[in-house]
């Protein structure tokens, strides 16, 4: 792994390295500090919000955790900010799979982006091929990027893409475009958004919240890079366009599977978003888009006013396209005909599978009947029931509201305060899967996942983090941990760290971003 260092004039002398140190180390401890209690009041609120209330009680539930995340917000944004400005922004170049970095953000901001009843969309062109960068960096770009235009849009959607533009066969150069539909950025306000605490009305940060500082951050991190960040109004209609270009070293050998192939197939959904991304995705995987084809892609979106489901073309193989929060249309759907379900915002692999099942290819390709496509976790309904859990965590509301989350999934839960307590457990029963906080007095989650190792204990450990930093991540992977969740803990991501991990066949340890 090759690391590169922005080199800082002001840290020449001894006394001005340690300071710098000092700095970083108050930063870290600050957002730990910070961060733990808003995280308990966010949690416990969401609790509350899952119990029986009376609609002013829900109000004042729902009103009391916006404010919290909102604060959230605000905090994540200054120390961020603060620690760009007291670091040498050192950057980490592994091999990045563009599609996974893309589809990933726009799958984490998708329960945002519909609450709020946007559709979210992704795509990476063929001939955006992967690059050797620093993913932790290039994620909050990106995620920098389309959380804002999450935030201002209030009808249509947000498309988030990747095109080839320019560059050298060594060294392409990569746009990341994030498009929405929200009010557009005018002129005069663009190069203000992108300084400390810049917005493009005055009244922007009592209406949506935040200090202003996400997308100076991006700007910092694009520089860093070597790259580009700017503005512009979307091309195809009201909106904006944020378009953020670097080159990078391209990873050698990295080809995408083109597996439709002679492959043709229609796309249908009131989105445009949707509709290219789709188109994208498709050609992406080697087939064709056209008004008429054997296979046609139908966004539930798409049905006539009053109507329960979108109607079923008679010509051709329909698959459904359906928002998580409609997981329950599935059977109905398929007793109506339809080869299957697609889940938005859609992915490339998946969509593939689809269309080759819909079509009958994969049974041309192999004797016998052909297996079903896999169930997309996203709404497959797993089950937890008499899963053992250790649940380490020194900070007693965490326990709380973690135990809480993992016996309502029907989890068996024992907790430890400390690493040697954890490490006493492990001693004395076997389970499933543990969770472990990162700081605690004492023996911390990383010491006691490396004592854990080092006993040829093989037990998954998924870590607890009240931070996002990179280095965190990595601590805790390189300390033979397998998985990080971000606190406060979601419902969603707290089940796929479940099913990932208590089954065997699917286990793979995240990469270090």
């Amino acid at each position: 792994m090759a690391r590169k260092t922005k080199p800082a004039t002001d840290m020449a002398k001894p006394e001005a390295a340690a300071a710098e140190g000092a700095e970083h180390q108050f930063l870290r401890l600050m957002s730990h500090e910070m961060r733990t209690p808003l995280n308990g009041v966010i949690g416990m609120l969401g609790l509350l919000q899952r119990t029986r209330l009376d609609g002013a009680q829900r109000a004042y539930a729902e009103a009391a955790r916006s404010s919290a995340e909102h604060l959230l917000g605000l905090v994540n944004d200054l120390l961020d900010y603060a620690r760009l400005e007291a670091d040498r922004l050192e950057f980490d170049a592994a091999s990045v799979d563009l599609e996974t970095l893309v589809r990933g953000v726009a799958e984490l901001l998708s329960p945002k982006a519909h609450d709020k009843g946007l559709e979210i969309a992704w795509s990476v062109a063929p001939d955006a091929i992967d690059v050797m960068a620093d993913e932790g960096r290039l994620r909050q770009v990106l995620f920098n990027l389309a959380g804002n235009a999450v935030k201002f849009t209030e009808t249509g959607g947000v498309r988030i893409s990747v095109e080839r533009a320019g560059g050298s066969v060594k060294r392409p150069k990569l746009a990341f475009i994030v498009d929405d539909t929200g009010p557009g950025v005018p002129a005069e306000a663009r190069g203000r958004i992108f300084e400390e605490f810049g917005h493009v009305d005055a009244s922007d940060a009592s209406r949506f919240g935040g200090a202003g500082l996400g997308l100076a951050v991006v700007r910092k991190l694009a520089d860093a890079m070597g790259g580009t960040v700017s503005v512009a109004d979307r091309p195809d209609g009201p909106g904006a366009r944020f378009r953020f270009e670097a080159a990078f070293p391209v990873v050698k050998g990295a080809e995408r599977v083109l597996s439709l192939g002679g492959q043709t197939v229609a796309v249908t959904s009131p989105d445009p978003f949707v509709r290219a991304a789709a188109a994208a995705q498709i050609e992406a995987s080697g087939g064709a888009v056209a008004t008429k084809a054997p296979v046609v892609l139908i966004d539930h979106a798409a049905r006539q006013a009053g109507q329960g489901m979108v109607s079923r073309p008679s010509d051709a193989r329909a698959i459904v396209l359906l928002k998580p929060s409609e997981r329950d249309l599935i059977a109905r759907y398929r007793s109506a005909g339809f080869q299957g379900y697609l889940i938005k915002p859609l992915r490339r692999g998946s969509l593939a599978e689809r269309v080759l099942a819909a079509s009958g290819a994969q049974q041309a390709m192999q004797p016998g009947p052909p297996p079903p496509p896999p169930e997309d976790d996203r709404v497959a309904l797993t089950r937890f029931s008499g899963i053992r859990v250790l649940l380490v965590e020194d900070n007693p509301v965490g326990a709380l509201l973690a135990a809480t989350l993992l016996r309502r999934e029907g989890c068996a839960v024992e907790t430890a305060a400390s690493g040697h307590e954890a490490l006493d457990a492990l001693k004395r029963a076997r389970y499933d899967l543990v969770f472990m906080d990162m700081r605690m007095p004492g023996m911390d989650g990383p010491s006691a996942a490396r004592a854990i190792r080092a006993r040829g204990d093989e037990t998954p450990i998924v870590a607890l983090t009240a931070n996002a930093f990179a280095e965190d991540r990595r601590a805790c992977l390189e300390a033979g941990m397998d998985d990080h969740l971000v606190k406060p803990l979601e419902l969603d991501a707290l089940r796929a760290a479940l099913a990932r991990w208590t089954n065997r066949a699917d286990r793979a340890k995240v990469a270090v971003a």
